[in-house]
């Protein structure tokens, strides 16, 4: 990992995100208000969290029944692993984590797995910004952010477009890679390769049917609003009152921040998206940053310690994690 360019590049901009949510601060005041806030209410927000992780769950069920019939309550712990892993690794080597366990566990291919979990993300951002842009008459933000918006709309627009187009014509699509498999992939690799890609389309079949596409926004939208219920809980135990949509811009801008490199966890990225949402509705910057540490901590700790327990159930050592999470997909991975 210390070796890895990628690694260092997401050091250097969570340092630089940390630098620019703690500059400025009063460091008594950050510190007086971690120390009067009230942590009660740090138990129905993990509980609210971990009903949200449910609901994930169930939607990964149905992103994954076009493959394989698997319940949601058994896909819980892999679904819990793999948030570990994000949190832990870097590269969000969570997924792949999550793609060998679901090949060990169900025999289902890595390569189909990454591919719904590639539509979970694809759901998650698209959910992320429609609920911004319904908030977005409500809230004083100005041009900058909308551009912003706009940019990210456009690029889960566009890749929901793009899967839809490789999921509505098979044969065109298999054709295209089968042309540039054949003149860019050694001959050895060809075969293995082109069932790597094979299974990677299988994985995006749930999104020909619109009543199944329909399911999952359903459920992606659930996901949110019991996500922003944590950050709603939290603030009641923090010198702030705001109403749940701007809990719920917090939770998405913070959210979508965290979609730019940076270390595990998504250190500095998440911050700083969370107090600049705050401090445009008159949140003291000192409390915004208190209240946004707590809320990562309230992320990260509970599933990352969760996801070990799992872990160890599994009987899956740490050097182990760290080799599935360096791991490609490889064509020997694809099950049967």
């Amino acid at each position: 990992m210390l070796r890895s360019k990628r690694f260092w590049v997401g050091l250097a901009i969570s340092l630089i995100f940390l630098y620019l949510a703690f500059r400025g601060q009063d460091y008594g005041e950050i510190w007086s208000a971690l120390k009067e806030a009230n942590y009660w209410w740090m138990i129905p927000a993990v509980f609210v969290y971990f009903l949200a992780v449910l609901v994930r769950s169930w939607r990964w069920h149905f992103l994954i029944k076009p493959v394989r019939d698997i319940p949601a309550m058994r896909l819980f712990p892999v679904l819990v692993m793999g948030y570990m892993g994000n949190n832990v690794f870097p590269f969000r080597a969570g997924e792949v984590l999550r793609a060998f366990l679901l090949r060990r566990k169900e025999a289902v291919s890595m390569s189909a797995t990454l591919a719904t979990i590639a539509v979970e993300r694809l759901f998650d951002g698209l959910t992320m910004i429609l609920i911004i842009v319904l908030v977005l008459p409500l809230i004083p933000f100005g041009e900058f952010f909308r551009g912003l918006l706009l940019a990210a709309s456009a690029f889960f627009v566009g890749a929901l477009l793009v899967f839809l187009i490789l999921i509505s014509f098979p044969q065109r699509t298999r054709g295209m890679y089968r042309w540039a498999i054949g003149r860019l992939v050694p001959a050895r690799w060809r075969g293995p390769v082109l069932d790597v890609a094979d299974r990677f389309i299988e994985g995006l079949s749930i999104l020909r049917s619109g009543r199944q596409v329909a399911l999952v926004a359903g459920l992606s939208v659930l996901v949110w609003l019991l996500e922003a219920g944590k950050y709603y809980f939290i603030m009641f135990g923090f010198p702030f009152d705001q109403p749940f949509h701007v809990l719920l811009l917090v939770t998405s801008v913070a959210t979508l921040a965290t979609t730019i490199p940076s270390t595990p966890g998504y250190v500095g990225t998440f911050e700083l998206a969370g107090i600049a949402t705050l401090q445009r509705f008159g949140v003291a910057a000192e409390v915004a940053l208190s209240y946004t540490v707590v809320v990562h901590a309230a992320l990260w700790f509970p599933i990352t310690l969760l996801g070990i327990a799992f872990a160890a159930r599994e009987s899956l050592t740490w050097g182990q994690i760290r080799t599935i999470g360096r791991a490609e997909v490889k064509p020997e991975e694809v099950a049967p």
